[in-house]
């Protein structure tokens, strides 16, 4: 190829950034926002308001995580429940039964049936006891990185309620047909809402609180209690006497019969002030079966005749005008059948296995044998006399758990072990 054709030919090359891209990407899209904005103003407007707003909430979302003064919303569960309970979700109307996996939310609402009972347990380590025929309302269940805010409305019936240690700031809050009580950390409580009879109580059991109602605020320590009616002003404080300690038979204790029936012995621990005691045992832990049911000068008595099978029981101090304190704590013993003869039982235990608050029970006995944990049935012995059985959700501390095997021969074999549950 000749110079003078090469000469004629020119290339040329010219440099396209990533910015110049952008940039003029921009510019499009500010000329045809402009234009947009020209012919639809307000849908425009509209339009940089939502992307406005959407902005602020992802903001406020993200700084959410980083101010610890924030309050987070809070669950609570169900740690044990017997008999009918039911709970209608605060975004819902419809009751649903009560479940462990179910969570406890602000505005849900908790009802236990004429033979029903359950316990939850909130964030802050606060627990309520609920009696049967009984309805609450989570009013507040919130926390931030240093304190926790507990509410609940007892709309009717009773509940029992047990304050843990929490910060200072916090509160656990039980409201009554329109009184507040504030409970201090590490005390109880009794509260009780009969709106028909129009009786409403708060009881302090242990520890402290202050009770306010119209602008009346009342001071309680160990079983003092405040009572009202709703139409009259003002609470009424009384001094109440307090239930004995019970001591035997130790609660979840297995006693052992050689017959049909069997005397077992009760005490207690006696009480200043007390003219005597009400011993009460039921085959159910809401005394409708109620077995014995009487007043006793002493803090010990016998019972005979008592049949095999589960008993609960509870004792109430009574003062010199026959006016009976509130219960004692309930313990729960069964009778258990033993051969005249003493017989040799295998059982053997092997490591108990945690689930939170439920303990996985392993265990090897004979293939005819029964066995119970904690007085309650194992229901199925494989057959290479296997079993595993998982408790009922335990407090927190420590709890003791009771493994008994018997054969047909009337051979027993009962074991101990404490757990401890944090």
């Amino acid at each position: 190829m000749s110079r003078d054709r090469n000469s004629n030919i020119h290339i040329a090359w010219k440099t396209v950034t990533y910015r110049s891209v952008a940039v003029g990407i921009a510019v499009i899209l500010l000329l045809a926002g402009a234009i947009i904005n020209l012919i639809f103003p307000q849908a425009t407007h509209a339009g940089l308001q939502a992307v406005n707003t959407l902005l602020e909430k992802v903001a406020g979302n993200a700084g959410a995580g980083d101010d610890s003064s924030s309050p987070i919303a809070q669950q609570a569960h169900f740690t044990n429940f017997d008999g009918t309970v039911r709970v209608k979700k605060s975004n819902s109307n419809t009751w649903v039964a009560a479940d462990y996996s179910l969570p406890l939310e602000k505005g849900d609402v908790v009802q236990t049936g004429s033979e029903g009972m359950a316990r939850i347990v909130f964030n802050d380590g606060t627990s309520y006891t609920i009696k049967e025929d009984s309805l609450i309302v989570i009013e507040e269940n919130s926390s931030t990185a240093q304190q926790t805010q507990v509410a609940v409305n007892v709309t009717t019936g009773t509940v029992d309620l047990a304050t843990a240690t929490y910060s200072q700031g916090s509160s656990s809050r039980v409201m009554v047909a329109g009184a507040t009580a504030s409970l201090a950390p590490e005390s109880a409580a009794m509260v009780h809402n009969d709106p028909r009879g129009d009786q409403h109580e708060i009881l302090v059991k242990k520890g402290s609180g202050e009770v306010s109602r119209e602008g009346q605020v009342v001071h309680l320590t160990d079983y003092e209690k405040v009572s009202f009616r709703s139409e009259a002003k003002g609470l009424v404080k009384t001094k109440e006497i307090g239930p004995p300690t019970l001591i035997a038979p130790a609660n979840m204790m297995p006693l052992f019969s050689s017959g049909k029936s069997k005397t077992v012995e009760f005490s207690w621990t006696p009480m200043t002030n007390a003219n005597g005691y009400r011993l009460r045992i039921s085959k159910n832990p809401y005394f409708s079966s109620t077995v014995y049911d009487q007043r006793v000068g002493g803090t010990d008595v016998q019972v005979p005749a008592l049949s095999d099978g589960a008993y609960y029981w509870a004792v109430q101090s009574v003062d010199g005008q026959g006016k009976e304190s509130i219960e004692s704590e309930k313990n729960r013993f069964t009778i258990i059948p033993k051969g005249s003869e003493a017989v040799s039982m295998n059982l053997e235990l092997d490591t108990f296995v945690q689930h939170g608050h439920v303990i996985e029970v392993r265990g090897k006995t004979e293939t005819d044998a029964r066995v119970m944990v904690n007085g309650r049935e194992v229901p199925l012995i494989a057959t290479d006399g296997t079993f595993h059985y998982f408790t009922p959700p335990l407090p927190n501390g420590e709890s003791v758990i009771t493994v008994t095997a018997q054969n047909a021969r009337g051979g027993v074999n009962t074991q101990q072990k404490t757990v401890v549950i944090q």
